[in-house]
């Protein structure tokens, strides 16, 4: 195995020979007998490949299953499973991590999958005979994903291997090493510009959830944001809200029921159907409580990603959004209330285990006029200004009643403001770990309740990026170095 191109060039292509069963882009059904030989031939190939991009948004170590550990688990919101997978988990809660987690692997070997996925779409369809406007729309999906696989890999590990070609040989996989994330983050901006320029507005029918020139807009905003462009965020930014094209929901948890999939505020989710297909999202039943038998959900839970008391107690009173997002207790078979906190944001009633058919967002648009007002405030603060507007938009939704000048009275009010703002509103969505690290205070506040989530080390500048992979080191040894610090 050799930086894992092996595996990813061969796994990856095998795993793109996908059809559609008829009922939407993301429904997919694997196809016996072909190779890659004989695929990337036609239209319908390469619909059937970025269908299959966009299922690689779903492996635990990308945007799908196992992403809360890297999003929640690591931040102060939620606490790992008690049992099980305890000791990996726990390695992320309180700052551990061995070079062989389990978890830092995945996420760098799907991910890997994921982008040779993107790569072979983007190197093989230009002398295919089709359409030239889909044919440009499905590399302008293939780079919107690319460019995501990318942000969760700079985000998690800091400098990366660019690798932008298809792998024909294994071989090559030696001559990659790791690029600055300068270099990296330059890419995702060029692939998603290009995206931007080749996406439509919207879809329709069954191509609901498929990437826009909008999701494009706000994860290049998101983007830029991470790297404190401030200026060229809000500009992404503020075409999205200019676009007119989403909305807030009016109710919170309306948001995240089933019935109310790909709905106005949603700009990209991950997408999940069940029916006994494979395609069912586990989280609503890894979430639930343990030993809580059907009292919470059909097939019971698995206790994962337990949210912490100090999360319960930072939702202001009558603040909609803790009863849509958290429970504090749940009444068993026998009538007795049982307490403990459990995630709730995520719910359906699943047929089988671990088989419902909640969406996990991506980004949505709650998240677009938040960072815009973050980035009105860093520009320059003002008293009751635009950035006051766009984040009571927020509260207001929630039930809660509009910040003053009064309240926010400086603009480090208003970062703390907008701190404690994405902590409620985002919760379990994956962004608590991220947030702290983009703004400077991943270490400040982990530190300050180093007794809560009860650290073994304390949290340093090395610990907000990841260990890199053992694996990946000792297969390609003068190429991939490890992080400052790493075990």
């Amino acid at each position: 195995m050799r930086f894992n191109h092996r595996t990813i060039y061969k796994t990856a292509l095998l795993a793109l020979m996908l059809s559609s069963c008829g009922k939407g882009f993301i429904d997919l059904k694997p196809v016996s007998a072909v190779t890659t030989d004989n695929f990337y031939k036609t239209a319908e190939d390469f619909k059937n490949a970025v269908s299959g991009a966009y299922n690689a948004l779903r492996t635990g170590g990308t945007y799908g299953v196992d992403s809360y550990i890297f999003g929640e688990i690591r931040s102060d919101n939620s606490l790992p499973v008690a049992s099980g997978s305890v000791t990996d988990q726990d390695e992320f809660d309180r700052f551990y991590i061995r070079t062989t987690n389990p978890y830092i692997n995945n996420r760098w070997s799907n991910s890997y999958t994921s982008i040779a996925r993107c790569n072979a779409i983007i190197g093989r369809i230009d002398p295919i005979a089709m359409d030239n406007t889909l044919k440009a729309r499905y590399v302008g999906e293939a780079k919107f994903l690319r460019a995501l696989f990318y942000f969760n890999l700079v985000r998690t590990f800091g400098d990366v291997p660019l690798v932008l070609k298809e792998i024909t040989n294994p071989d090559e996989g030696y001559q990659y090493g790791r690029n600055p994330k300068a270099e990296v983050y330059t890419q995702i901006e060029k692939d998603l510009t290009d995206a931007i320029a080749a996406l439509p507005v919207s879809y329709t029918g069954a191509d609901a959830g498929r990437a826009t020139q909008g999701a494009a807009r706000a994860i290049l905003g998101r983007v830029l944001l991470t790297q404190k462009k401030y200026a060229p965020a809000a500009e992404q930014l503020k075409a999205v809200i200019g676009q007119g094209q989403y909305a807030l929901v009016p109710v919170y948890a309306d948001f995240f029921k089933v019935s109310n999939k790909n709905n106005k505020e949603a700009i990209f989710d991950v997408q999940y159907r069940s029916g006994g297909v494979g395609q069912g999202n586990p989280w609503p039943n890894s979430f639930a409580p343990q030993n809580s038998g059907n009292a919470v959900i059909m097939f019971g839970g698995g206790g994962n990603n337990t949210p912490t008391d100090d999360l319960v107690n930072d939702y202001e009173a009558g603040d909609q959004r803790k009863a849509a997002t958290i429970a504090t207790s749940y009444v068993n078979a026998s009538g007795a209330t049982i307490p403990g906190n459990f995630v709730k944001k995520y719910f359906d009633v699943p047929a089988m285990a671990n088989d419902n058919g909640n969406n996990i967002p991506v980004i949505r648009y709650a998240d677009v006029i938040l960072m815009y007002a973050e980035c009105l405030n860093e520009a320059g603060y003002v008293a009751g200004g635009d950035a006051f507007t766009y984040l009571n938009n927020v509260r207001n939704r929630a039930g809660l009643v509009s910040l003053t000048a009064t309240d926010v009275p400086t603009q480090a009010a208003f970062r703390l403001a907008m701190e404690h703002e994405r902590r409620v509103e985002f919760a379990f969505e994956n962004l608590r770990w991220y947030d702290l690290v983009r703004t400077d205070r991943a270490i400040t506040v982990l530190n300050g309740k180093s007794a809560q989530i009860n650290l073994v080390n304390p949290v340093t500048q090395q610990n907000l990026v990841f260990p890199i992979p053992q694996s990946q080191i000792d297969i390609n040894k003068t190429k991939i170095t490890q992080n400052e610090g790493s075990n």
